[in-house]
């Protein structure tokens, strides 16, 4: 039987990046994943699942000596961000210059970052990996956690924490319940060629019902997350390439010209959910396994990455302390910072989609003057820059 300070279940971008940060603080550190990602090839298109990093983000990817290798192979900054309503007047205009910086964030495809991070995982002396492998048991004795896999391994740790997603099969064997709303919307993702150059620019606009996002790509393409309802999204994607082309144009105002070009298109669906507690003895959620929010603010993975940090800052002090880096006290406190922010933002997200989801003309008035208002006081402008940010 290994035994291991702590045991992550997922190695996704924040299963990864948490047996990192903690391997680098001097944790021994098991990794059980089912499967090895694909590796990232330059010569391969770009993913099209891409993800918008926080500055939060970058730093922590930073310290984990990751950043330089994924920023020198294919990331996008974007240095401004322009939103605005499709049925009222007024939009809202966030300039890095303005806040001193030279991005406001980055934006990186999911499997170019996977990537990096497993190799790094695989270097990693105190990282011991765990692959193909699934946790078919679990059960918490004294001071230990154990796991039995599924190649009849067994992996005992003083802490287990599930990364592994928004089904995470390790929350229901723990019995964590999680609430969910479905949007009844698909989110419609592709990558396109335009008539101009995207400006370094990540776009958003409402659209009645639905939402689209147009992110700069570092090959001058733009990568569009067209959320709209199931029915509408099964629409979009049976278009042929030069119906969707055209309808695409017109959705987005035809801002960067002409759509020229367009990838094949995929989609997923839509959902808001989150875990009914964090923790159990010996045991923690981050990431999506404990929070899945709505893609129209890019911030899924930014709050996954923020739950590293504050799980890897309470383990530290707790060892630094000589205490038992899983006891519940201290891992209330890891739940109660995390789960007041995830819960806060998952509802404003979920506040936003509906407000400016809504097609009756008040509504839209009074979405189009906030965006407006928004854009002409300084500090509250500030403020959505600074989160949006991850600041």
């Amino acid at each position: 039987m290994n035994t291991f300070d702590v045991a992550v279940v997922g190695a996704g971008m924040v299963g990864a990046a948490l047996a990192l940060a903690l391997a680098r603080e001097g944790f021994d550190v098991a990794v059980i994943e089912p499967r090895a990602p694909k590796a990232w090839n330059a010569r391969d298109d770009v993913d099209l699942r891409v993800v918008a990093l926080a500055l939060s983000s970058v730093d922590l990817f930073g310290r984990l000596d990751a950043w330089k290798e994924i920023s020198a192979a294919r990331a996008s900054a974007y240095r401004h961000m322009r939103v605005w309503d499709a049925l009222a007047p007024g939009a809202l205009k966030f300039d890095a210059a303005d806040a001193g910086r030279t991005a406001l964030g980055w934006i990186v495809e999911n499997r170019l970052i996977q990537s990096v991070l497993w190799q790094a995982l695989q270097r990693e002396a105190r990282i011991t990996l765990h692959c193909p492998a699934r946790v078919t048991a679990t059960d918490a004795t004294g001071d230990r956690r154990t796991l039995a896999l599924d190649d009849g391994s067994v992996v005992c740790a003083k802490l287990v924490v599930a990364a592994d997603g928004a089904d995470s099969p390790l929350r229901g064997l723990l019995g964590i319940a999680a609430r969910e709303r479905d949007y009844g919307q698909c989110a419609v993702v592709a990558h396109v060629a335009t008539e101009r150059a995207h400006e370094a620019t990540a776009w958003q606009r409402f659209l009645p019902g639905a939402t689209l996002a147009f992110l700069p790509l570092a090959d001058g393409r733009c990568s569009i997350v067209w959320s709209a309802p199931d029915a509408e999204a099964a629409r979009l994607l049976a278009l042929d390439d030069d119906s969707f082309r055209a309808e695409l144009g017109a959705a987005f105002d035809f801002r960067l010209g002409r759509i020229t070009a367009t990838t094949p298109r995929a989609s997923f669906p839509l959902r808001m959910q989150l875990a009914d507690r964090y923790i159990a003895p010996r045991f923690a959620l981050i990431g999506d396994a404990a929070h899945a929010v709505h893609p129209l603010a890019g911030q899924g993975v930014n709050l996954g990455l923020r739950d590293v940090e504050e799980l890897r800052s309470v383990l530290v002090e707790a060892r630094e302390a000589r205490r038992d880096i899983a006891a519940e006290s201290l891992l209330r406190r890891y739940e109660r910072r995390r789960r007041s922010d995830n819960t806060l933002s998952a509802h404003a997200f979920d506040a936003i989609q509906r407000a400016f989801g809504s097609a009756a003309m008040p509504v839209a008035a009074f979405r189009g003057t906030g965006l407006a208002l928004v854009d002409a006081i300084a500090p509250l402008k500030r403020m959505f820059a600074a989160h949006a940010a991850g600041r």
